[in-house]
């Protein structure tokens, strides 16, 4: 584990692909359904199963097979771990890497032997997939059938503070994959080793939350909702700061980092368990 933890770091700072690996960390786990915990493997979660390509080929999931092959070298360095234990491994140590707070980390997870079923990750915009009316009962559905309270969703909601939305991926901004669509936060990316795209900071373009979207810090409570055309800012981001339920924790993080960070630590490690057989 150890080995594993500072090969993570180095393949983390020579790549630069933070939040792709955050990403993928919550894609495989996000697909956990509470309702079904006593079926495992079938009820999701962080179990590895999105090494399937069936589940790789699920639209949430568009752009991480790079993530996931990082995640595998991991594996074969060190056998010992499961895919699943890899990549919430390199999830938590690139939110750790980039600024944010140590993770309280749990290993062990037995890995799926079969993909996780499609549309149990939450849709950034309307027409949501669930049939929900509104943004705010969207995220309720999703991370209530996780097992996550308002508080836990303005916290998890906060990892937008790294990373960039591509329309390729996502399907939910304006702004394009290349340099011409760009922001100003996004046109320049000097940390690609070679300057050929290999790592997620390499390539140009897509749409970012907050200015400073290399770093883990509260700039998405302190920046989001601005009138920054820049900055994305969707459905569900601008409901946790309108909706009465999510707006308290969501003025407090912007006032307090600390905060932030201990109960995203927090979250982020229960997020990282749900589903996991052990």
């Amino acid at each position: 584990l150890e080995g594993a933890r500072e090969a993570a770091f180095a393949m983390l700072d020579a790549r630069k692909c933070h939040p792709i690996m955050v990403r993928l960390a919550w894609h495989d786990a996000g697909t956990f359904d509470a309702t079904a915990a006593d079926a495992w493997p079938r009820c999701g979660g962080a179990n590895g199963s999105i090494r399937f390509d069936a589940e790789l080929a699920h639209g949430a999931n568009a752009g991480l097979k790079k993530a996931l092959g990082y995640a595998r070298e991991i594996v074969e360095r060190f056998p010992a771990l499961s895919h699943a234990d890899a990549i919430q491994l390199c999830g938590a140590c690139a939110i750790e890497s980039a600024g944010g707070p140590r993770i309280p980390m749990k290993y062990g997870r037995k890995d799926s032997d079969e993909p996780a079923r499609e549309g149990n990750l939450p849709d950034a915009e309307a027409p949501f997939g669930d049939g929900s009316k509104t943004p705010g009962e969207h995220l309720r559905r999703v991370f209530g059938r996780l097992g996550f309270d308002d508080r836990e969703i303005v916290a998890l909601s906060g990892a937008h503070t790294i990373g960039r939305a591509f329309k390729e991926r996502s399907g939910t901004t304006e702004y394009g994959y290349g340099v011409k669509n760009a922001t100003k936060y996004t046109g320049g990316c000097p940390f690609s080793p070679k300057g050929d795209g290999d790592g997620d900071f390499g390539m140009p373009g897509g749409a970012s939350w907050t200015s400073c979207w290399l770093k883990f810090d509260n700039s998405y409570f302190t920046e989001g909702g601005s009138d920054d055309k820049n900055l994305l800012w969707l459905s569900t981001d601008r409901v946790l700061h309108t909706d009465p339920g999510f707006a308290p924790h969501f003025m407090r993080y912007a006032r307090d980092q600390d905060a932030f960070f201990f109960e995203f630590a927090q979250a982020f490690a229960k997020l990282s368990e749900c589903g996991a057989r052990w």
